[in-house]
């Protein structure tokens, strides 16, 4: 009798040490799945067209605000950067968003006639070669990097899925050309609607860690009025301001959209980057902005855009950041976000450890270009003082934090430090422009 007892509890414990090591090795599974997911988030980059400071809630410029209760929550969540500057158009910014290269390094400095290299090492085929997890990814929404004859440059740079428009933007928005890998056709459901739907049949197709490009063409011209649901502005205004700030409510209300898609856990374990492409259209710039310090222009309106980051891996919630930060960086952070990468890779700095830390960022000066042709313009910053060189001539310096909307040229000041700091901005620019 008590050999049965002896051998029925040793069954017994037996099969209780099986259980507790499946228990065991299912929580470990499951915590080395959590660590995998550290390591290596979603990460969704949206971009807003030719939206300014100005429209964007949050930033003092502008008096009047759309409605954008999607983008409020991404800030009250997350970070909100004062001191993040683009290019004064957009296919020089999404090259350098593209490649991590400024855009004399790629040859992308204006909007016409553009043709990116489809050799230079794209963000995408970055991440395909230095992480150790596989990342999926999809650029959905505007390109207008490549002649519009070129359908597969997007594939031919390592994207995996793209969907959008090649050109700059639609002519209507109820109809226009879809491009997908390679193949168009004519689309008649409204635009901005459109490209949230492809990223959401994508994002949910996704079995590994994803990065989606999402590239509105919102607020975009031309200027109308959204479907109704979208937008809270009156129609009966009609005027070219009220259309904008529908439009981009309509984007916030398309963002909302895809956010509420994606289950809990996904979205939770997805970091979001919104940022705008340059500075708002002139028709519809609002104080302290005004006339050519638009879209277009090296001055503040034209470079200085809105950067929101928010979601997984972001430690600090409602923060307002203010160190130098340019579109170019996006290419480190987000590979230093997947675990891809360092923390500089060509002209890109990532600020990743901003997320989680108020310290100081790795970028010294801001820097932005343009050139209309055989007029080449840039303009450097170091936070305090700005230059803008015109074409070696008709110089410009301001002094950004007396004089945040460049009212005041000290180009002729005589004051020591004043001079010292255009002398010294003038160097840097020197050694940025032959790298």
């Amino acid at each position: 009798m008590s050999k049965t007892i002896t051998l029925t509890a040793t069954i017994l414990i037996f099969f209780l040490t099986m259980l507790a090591c499946s228990d065991n090795n299912e929580l470990l599974s499951t915590e080395d799945k959590n660590t995998d997911n550290q390591q290596s988030p979603n990460i969704l980059l949206i971009i807003a067209d030719d939206m300014g400071l100005d429209a964007t809630s949050g930033y003092s410029e502008g008096a009047v605000k759309p409605a954008m209760p999607n983008l409020d929550k991404l800030a009250s969540e997350g970070i909100t950067f004062n001191n993040a500057w683009a290019y004064p158009l957009c296919s020089p910014t999404r090259a350098s968003i593209l490649t991590g290269k400024y855009g004399h390094n790629t040859g992308i400095l204006n909007v016409e006639g553009i043709d990116i290299s489809t050799s230079e090492m794209s963000i995408q085929k970055y991440l395909d070669e230095n992480t150790e997890t596989l990342y999926s990814h999809a650029h959905i929404g505007k390109w207008h990097l490549s002649k519009f004859n070129q359908l597969t440059a997007p594939n031919n740079m390592g994207i995996d899925y793209f969907a959008g428009i090649m050109q700059g933007g639609v002519t209507d928005y109820n109809s226009w050309t879809l491009v997908s890998n390679g193949q168009s056709e004519t689309c008649n459901e409204y635009h901005t609607t459109k490209m949230t739907d492809l990223s959401i049949n994508w994002i949910n197709q996704q079995t590994n860690p994803w990065f989606c490009w999402l590239a509105y063409s919102a607020p975009h011209t031309p200027f109308h009025y959204p479907p109704s649901e979208m937008h809270q502005q009156n129609e009966a205004d009609g005027s070219d301001l009220s259309m904008f700030l529908a439009m981009c409510e309509s984007l916030d209300y398309e963002m909302g959209r895809l956010f509420n898609s994606m289950d809990p856990e996904t979205l939770a374990n997805t970091i979001i980057i919104f940022i705008g492409d340059n500075g708002t259209d002139k028709n519809v710039l609002q104080l302290p902005y005004r006339g050519r310090k638009a879209k277009g222009s090296l001055y503040q309106g034209g470079i200085n855009v809105p950067l929101i980051v928010s979601g997984y891996g972001v430690n600090r919630s409602n923060a307002i950041d203010d160190n130098l930060i340019c579109s170019v960086d996006l290419f480190a952070t987000i590979a230093d976000i997947s675990g891809a990468g360092s923390n500089i890779y060509e002209d890109s700095f990532s600020f990743k450890e901003l997320l989680s830390n108020e310290t100081s960022g790795l970028r010294p000066y801001n820097f932005s270009e343009v050139d209309h042709g055989d007029d080449y313009r840039y303009a450097i910053s170091d936070g305090t003082y700005k230059l803008i060189s015109n074409n070696d001539k008709d110089d410009e310096l301001y002094n950004l934090i007396d004089d945040p909307y460049e009212a005041n040229d000290l180009y002729n000041s005589t004051n020591t430090d004043d001079i010292n700091a255009m002398q010294e901005l003038r160097s840097e620019a020197d050694k940025i422009r032959n790298n």
